[in-house]
């Protein structure tokens, strides 16, 4: 495989030679594979000693999300706006190489270690880096569907969350369980649909965990499998979610800070108004979207055979995405939803 990839490497930059020197698969995948490569090059564009990520497919599949020619396109573009991400450098969108499509982005110093972050121990000043994060969000919605380079998103959709709320029922009913509070949340959903905005580009799982920071702030933003054209309000919901705060329950920013001095920031950052009520109702969203998925890693691990203690222990999720939607949707322990 070391061999087959210095081979492709040394091809693809235009170097006289390639030596893949470390080949180590990384911690915190939830998804996707990240591999470190370093790597020293012979002349090319990528001349002298790398260290570079390789991102592939899992063994098993969640069966959403873009494949990896889709996510390279993705972040190639959102860097080339102006984006804090790594730097995509080369894709191979076949399986002959290593077995699986990949690309491979430039290593970046940092961790994304959640619950770090939200112990204060990663990220530097607290209201400094909910500051920092609100920008790079405000510079990704500023992307329209006219962006030629993301036609590999499709056309957006006229309504986004009428659209994001028929796929997670439509996902939701492939699993062979009941789901009562699930079934709740939807109706709530369909009871309080906010207007139709112009969708914008979201990254699909903008939280704390997926973006990499050291100890003065945010270095980079990363894994962009669900990005999609999408109302801007489904990342400040998402980011504010319960389940991404890491025990720092009080600071519902992402476990970082207060969920105001965010919201300021990304209008000051964006020039859109926030508005408390669409953002809550992407927050149910969020929730419920959070307990479909969780189901389908426990699947990876139950029904596909993945050997995987985090993806078993992934399956005990929907029970806290239910507390977040029934909290979220004001519903009290004494209370009988009718």
């Amino acid at each position: 495989m070391r061999a087959a990839l210095a081979t492709f490497l040394a091809e693809a930059t235009g170097a006289r030679s390639a030596a893949v020197k470390e080949l180590r698969l990384l911690p915190n995948g939830a998804v996707q594979e990240n591999w470190l490569v370093a790597s020293a090059f012979e002349g090319g564009t990528l001349d002298g000693e790398q260290r570079l990520v390789l991102r592939t497919n899992a063994a098993t599949a969640l069966g959403i999300g873009l494949g990896r020619t889709e996510e390279f396109a993705v972040q190639r573009a959102v860097y080339r706006a102006g984006v804090a991400a790594a730097e995509p450098l080369v894709l191979c969108a076949s399986a002959a190489v290593i077995g699986r499509p990949f690309y491979v982005m430039r290593w970046l110093p940092g961790e994304a270690a959640g619950a770090r972050i939200a112990a204060g121990e990663l990220g530097g000043d607290r209201d400094r880096l909910l500051a920092r994060l609100a920008a790079e969000l405000a510079r990704l919605h500023a992307i329209r569907p006219t962006f030629a380079a993301l036609s590999c998103l499709g056309a957006p959709p006229a309504d986004p969350a009428r659209h994001r709320l028929d796929q997670q029922e439509r996902l939701l009913a492939e699993d062979a369980d009941p789901h009562p509070v699930a079934a709740w949340g939807i109706r709530w959903l369909r009871c309080h649909l906010p207007r139709a905005v112009p969708p914008v580009l979201c990254h699909g799982d903008f939280r704390t965990g997926n973006f990499l920071a050291d100890a003065e702030g945010l270095v980079a933003v990363l894994d962009w499998e669900f990005a999609a054209w999408s109302d801007p309000a489904e990342d400040l919901g998402w980011f504010c979610l319960g389940c991404w705060r890491f025990g720092a329950d009080a600071q519902e920013a992402g476990g970082i800070g207060r969920r105001d001095v965010f919201y300021r920031a990304y209008a000051q950052a964006s020039g859109r108004s926030v508005d408390p009520e669409r953002v809550r109702w992407w927050e149910v969203m969020a929730a419920l979207r959070w307990l479909v998925l969780a189901l389908r890693q426990r699947d990876r691990c139950l029904i596909g055979g993945e050997p995987s203690l985090d993806l078993a222990l992934t399956g005990r999720r929907p029970s806290e995405c239910e507390l977040e939607i029934l909290k979220l949707t004001g519903v009290r322990g004494d209370a009988r939803p009718s």
